[in-house]
């Protein structure tokens, strides 16, 4: 319908562009034919002024009748040049005006010659002249040529004007049927253009309805996992705690039993090696050699266990921790950061770099401290001893979000690792330095309730570039929702 109504709307602009050049071709013919007409008028009327001019002073022997004869036989020959420009309808029409020019030269003589008979005298032949009737014959012959002349251009005219009537007639009736089926497509477009509007508004109603329906499942979900992850805190923080009661007692019975160990040597050594026999051998070597072994084991196990039970507690209270957005510097707290490290870094022979500037953004600084200490540490730990170490920090904004890049040249880290990594006890590579596995879950786990993300991008051998996006501005309104249901 929209391109029916576009070609009519053509058809329509087509047809006002053919009558408007009709029109002006028309104009242009009248124009000519008027000015045509009007020339012949002239010429006409010039030459009777030329006649009336000689008659008065062949009557009254007065000069001054001779004025207007004197201005018309001047302006002849301009009327006539006149009249040769505007006949441009065919070689009829110049043989006309040069029919005209012949007659109106052939008066003019005439006129010139009793006037010159009447200033030498002879005034009685100069009457005799006009008594021959030869000056008003050849003003008929001129009448006659004249009506030639304007008989066809009238008739020219009249056909034109009827042309015309006729294509503005047409051209009516045209605009008014373009009109009318521009008014059936526009109200046929409207009558669509409702129903598609009422289909739309059904559809986003039933959007709407989903939407909402959605949010309450997720709202419900939401909660669900929220509930959830309390109880996982809370199942952590008992397990930690139940955990502790007996590695303490480990703990405790391993150094009493040092102690009895300690009186028992003390006893073994006052005693003569060289009375002893077998069993006293054994024994002594037992406790010389295997229970301290033994209890150095015990020890070693223990004392990581702590420190395994203490992540898992770090762990669970992070979760329950209230975030506090605030203006935070990352530039400032990168600072801070890199000079807590920089006895640890000197040792290292390592230099870090911070390439301003730096973003600054509304969150959590105690977060983001610990975030970058925990990347920054490891950065400085697992450099590689074969080559200078060196640690670049950059940071950028794209698409309102903040991107931070720590990169290092040290040992690199397997592909297979790199998601592993943020796993909870999980290590890449030749377990040469301490730690429990557990500081890069936990940069994880503080970036995600940040509303950040964090990557590793990483080649054996060369190095790794941890990236971490974070929002401009930290929201809490979903965890507060949240906490609030």
């Amino acid at each position: 319908m929209l391109l029916a109504a576009a070609l009519t709307l053509l058809g329509i602009v087509a047809m006002s562009g053919w009558l408007a050049d009709s029109t002006r071709q028309f104009s242009r013919s009248v124009g000519r034919i008027t000015s045509l007409r009007v020339a012949a008028g002239t010429l006409l009327s010039q030459l009777q002024d030329a006649e009336i001019g000689q008659r008065g002073y062949l009557l009254t022997e007065d000069r001054h009748y001779l004025k207007p004869y004197e201005a018309a036989n001047i302006a002849v020959d301009s009327t006539i040049a006149r009249l040769r420009d505007l006949a441009d309808g065919g070689a009829d029409e110049l043989r006309i005006v040069d029919r005209l020019a012949v007659l109106a030269d052939a008066k003019r003589e005439e006129l010139a010659q009793t006037i010159t008979l009447m200033e030498a005298g002879r005034r009685d032949e100069a009457l005799a002249v006009v008594r021959t009737g030869r000056g008003m014959m050849l003003m008929d012959d001129a009448r006659r040529v004249l009506a030639d002349l304007i008989t066809p251009a009238d008739a020219q005219l009249d056909t034109q004007l009827t042309a015309l009537i006729g294509q503005a007639r047409t051209s009516g009736w045209v605009a008014n049927l373009g009109g009318l089926f521009i008014v059936l497509v526009v109200g046929g477009a409207v009558w669509i253009a409702l129903r598609y509007t009422r289909d739309l508004m059904r559809a986003q109603r039933a959007i709407q309805a989903l939407n909402d329906s959605l949010e309450q499942r997720v709202s419900e979900r939401t909660k669900e996992l929220q509930r959830a992850n309390d109880e996982i805190q809370r199942f952590a923080y008992i397990v930690s705690h139940d955990l502790r009661a007996p590695l303490v007692n480990v703990m405790g019975f391993t150094g009493e039993f040092e102690v009895g160990l300690a009186s028992v040597r003390a006893h073994l050594d006052r005693l003569p090696p060289d009375g002893d026999d077998a069993a006293a051998s054994e024994a002594r070597r037992a406790v010389v050699e295997d229970m301290p072994e033994a209890i150095g084991f015990i020890r070693a196990s223990t004392t990581k266990m702590d420190r395994l039970i203490n992540a898992i507690l770090a762990l669970s209270r992070q979760g329950g921790r209230t975030l506090n957005p605030e203006p935070v510097s990352m530039q400032a707290l990168l600072e801070n950061v890199v000079a807590s490290l920089r006895h640890q870094a000197s040792e290292q022979h390592c230099t870090i770099d911070i390439r301003e500037p730096l973003p600054s953004l509304l969150s959590d600084r105690l977060a983001l401290e610990q975030v970058f200490g925990n990347l920054l540490d490891n950065a400085v730990k697992y450099l590689d001893p074969a080559r200078t170490g060196r640690i670049a920090i950059q940071g950028r904004v794209e698409e309102n979000r903040l991107i931070f890049e720590v990169a290092d040249n040290g040992r690199g880290i397997a592909p297979q690792d790199h998601e592993r990594i943020f796993e909870l006890f999980r290590r890449s590579g030749v377990q040469d330095r301490p730690g429990e596995g557990i500081g890069l879950a936990y940069v994880r786990t503080l970036i995600r309730r940040l509303q950040g993300e964090v990557t590793v991008e990483s080649v054996p051998g060369q190095g790794s570039v941890f990236r971490i996006t974070l929002p401009q501005a930290l929201s809490l309104s979903s965890e507060k929702a949240v906490h609030d249901a």
